[in-house]
């Protein structure tokens, strides 16, 4: 072994146990899972698999700060290619966002072998609708509501958030109801599809209309797209190509690549015992600052003479 790979393995000595800690944490599909046992519930209600539809996996959790007055809203989508996951996995990452200030929104969506594209997007959607009408009533602004997914579940909240058919179908606009979309290690632009089983979810190897690349036409909501370059679950690649049209587009975007994070790792970070890993929740609070300054500033426009 080489002075140099030794070098390379103690600057990233953290990967192994925290890559440990995060399967655990999510094979585990439990609120016990070490995680979620670390996480800070003071101040904080928690309302649980309150439904938005009347099938099994159409309810959400909500995370409300005690001192919630018209806080912006993140509904979070997580991962499982399409396949599987659960929002009783995740109260690490809601409870950090909700002890940031944000009420925060878990869904549960309907997965494959249940129902193929677009069932989980019909679902997300519904979710949304669920948000926008009941926001208030937990202490949130339906006009700060934000998107926010991991993996498969970034693929969700940038569709709906992209491809107006799906909020269209309820009434919404997402131009005009939702404030922002934060994606977070999604795949955004991944055809042909080579596995056989997403060839199913998706009905196809080579549909445009499943990717949310395919939609940006420009006066989409403002976008920012994290992701690690030690991601081998998805191509990094999809988030550079997904901004690089948004830009193109005249659209508000940010991309930020962390250095030795992986598809896991990322969403760990959102741990306050794992903050060291990547600063997604640092990044996150800036994204919801620049959309506040961004409102503040166009409302001062429409008000000029």
């Amino acid at each position: 072994m080489s002075d140099s790979h030794c070098a390379v393995s103690a600057r990233n000595w953290w990967r192994w146990p925290v890559g440990a800690l995060m399967g655990i944490s999510i094979a585990g599909c439990s609120p016990a899972s070490p995680l979620n046992l670390l996480a800070r519930r003071d101040g904080i209600e928690v309302s649980s698999s309150i439904p938005y539809g009347r099938g099994p996996r159409q309810t959400l959790d909500v995370y409300r700060p005690r001192s919630a007055r018209s806080a912006p809203v993140m509904v979070f989508f997580y991962g499982g290619s399409w396949q599987a996951g659960g929002k009783e996995i995740y109260p690490f990452l809601a409870t950090a966002l909700a002890q940031s200030g944000y009420v925060t929104v878990v869904p549960d969506y309907r997965v494959y072998p249940e129902v193929i594209f677009p069932g989980f997007l019909e679902d997300g959607a519904q979710a949304v609708g669920w948000v926008r009408q009941n926001a208030k009533t937990f202490g949130g602004n339906p006009a700060r509501m934000i998107l926010l997914g991991h993996s498969a579940g970034a693929h969700i909240a940038a569709m709906l958030a992209l491809d107006p058919r799906w909020l269209g179908a309820l009434g919404l606009d997402p131009r005009r109801d939702i404030a922002g979309l934060i994606g977070i290690s999604g795949p955004y632009d991944f055809l042909p599809i080579r596995d056989p089983t997403l060839r199913l979810i998706f009905g196809g190897a080579d549909r445009a209309l499943t990717q949310p690349i395919t939609f940006v036409r420009g006066g989409e909501p403002p976008t920012l797209l994290l992701t690690g370059d030690s991601d081998r679950t998805v191509d990094p690649g999809n988030s550079a190509r997904l901004a690089a049209k948004l830009r193109a587009a005249g659209d508000d975007v940010r991309e930020i690549i962390y250095p030795g994070v992986s598809h896991v790792t990322i969403i760990g970070a959102f741990a306050p015992a794992l903050h060291f890993i990547a600063p997604v929740l640092t990044d996150v609070d800036r994204f919801s600052t620049h959309l506040s300054e961004r409102a503040v500033s166009g409302a001062a426009e429409k008000m000029q003479p």
